[in-house]
């Protein structure tokens, strides 16, 4: 049985008829593919682990995957093999599909929408595929599942993570209780970039993640990360700032006049391996909606996450030791990237003083 922490995270997860698969549909093993989105590929981790748990032990366990996430998955020692894709279009996509096929699985599964890749299953010779209904890839499919849409302007009653358990459960899979499989780094440290190495040495970390590869509409004020930085760093505190080369201007912006020996624009200048080995290393984490607060809450580390224009039901941290920061305002969620209104008060509302008081609560 679920605890109640878990069901109130996890809501009203769809149930779907037992799929009845001989013994002899595992063999070769499974080729499960991922999402594309590294908060999708994180809140797919319990699915992900909770089927690998119901296959015979002699199955091997394949992730197929874009490469920028492929680190992810080489870091969980339940996964025997990686297969990296270029995610490219399906004229350019023959290399994937060679590459699965030699693998002569008998089970495929997809965490993604895409036909295409519903398409390349079957291409590789997958016996049975499975995967929610979308985009028309139904006739690809042996199993099609029929989730509920998600509304705008209402607030949901299941998470994401859900959707992707409900189809492993239909597989036999057993029921999550919430544990994340462990991060084992994949990349050596000798090989790791040599300022990771020095700030994962130094104790007392804050990580902050002001971007948000979604839009503005997910980031709260970058002024109001300054404001949490300020904090931190006068209370002796060391601060990294992580993010994706793309947001390396708003890190800029954070890390601003701030001494350069206390706090660390990491904004893309770590690959996956690294900044799993930071996270771990850190005290606390403070993240908008992103990637970063779900790599975060897997991999162990306590946080304050920012929801703005999206619903902390639907994809909100899979973490007791994180805490949830939302104002909610008449229009939301609205899913936007941007604030149609130009106000952006579901953010605006959040005040930092809140959250260092949080923060400092923690301390008690």
């Amino acid at each position: 049985m679920k605890s109640k922490f878990l069901s109130a995270i996890l809501g009203e997860i769809p149930v779907f008829p037992k799929v009845k698969l001989k013994p002899d549909c595992w063999d070769n093993g499974v080729v499960a593919r991922t999402p594309n989105w590294l908060g999708d590929a994180v809140m797919a981790l319990p699915a992900l682990y909770q089927l690998k748990k119901s296959v015979p032990a002699a199955c091997p366990f394949i992730v197929v995957t874009p490469r920028g996430l492929s680190d992810i998955f080489r870091s969980l020692p339940f996964v025997d093999e990686v297969i990296e894709t270029e995610n490219k279009s399906f004229l350019k996509s023959k290399k994937d599909v060679l590459n699965i096929r030699q693998k002569k699985a008998g089970i495929g599964i997809l965490f993604n929408n895409s036909f295409k890749n519903a398409l390349l299953m079957k291409l590789a010779g997958i016996p049975k595929v499975y995967g929610a209904s979308a985009r028309g890839r139904k006739i690809l499919l042996s199993k099609a599942y029929n989730f509920p849409k998600i509304k705008k302007g209402e607030f949901n009653n299941f998470h994401q993570t859900g959707l992707y358990l409900a189809m492993v459960y239909s597989l036999g899979a057993e029921e999550w209780k919430g544990d994340f499989p462990e991060f084992r780094v994949h990349k050596k440290t000798e090989l790791m970039n040599k300022e990771v190495i020095e700030l994962s040495g130094r104790g007392n970390i804050l990580v902050l993640a002001p971007g948000a590869a979604y839009g503005e509409a997910k980031r709260w004020p970058s002024e109001n990360y300054r404001e949490v930085c300020a904090y931190w760093v006068d209370k002796g505190g060391n601060v990294v700032i992580a993010g994706s080369g793309k947001e390396a201007d708003i890190a800029d912006i954070v890390a601003k006049n701030f001494p350069s020996d206390k706090v660390f624009n990491m904004a893309g200048k770590t690959d996956i391996s690294e900044l799993i080995f930071l996270l771990q290393k850190a005290k606390l984490c403070v993240a908008n909606d992103s990637g970063i607060m779900h790599l975060a809450a897997a991999a162990g580390t306590e946080g304050v996450a920012i929801f703005g224009s999206t619903d902390p039901y639907l994809t909100g941290p899979l973490s007791k030791k994180w805490k949830v920061f939302q104002e909610k305002q008449n229009c939301a969620p609205c899913f936007k990237r941007e604030c149609i209104l130009g106000h952006y008060k579901c953010l605006r509302a959040i005040r930092p003083e809140d959250v260092i008081d949080y923060i400092e609560s923690l301390k008690r």
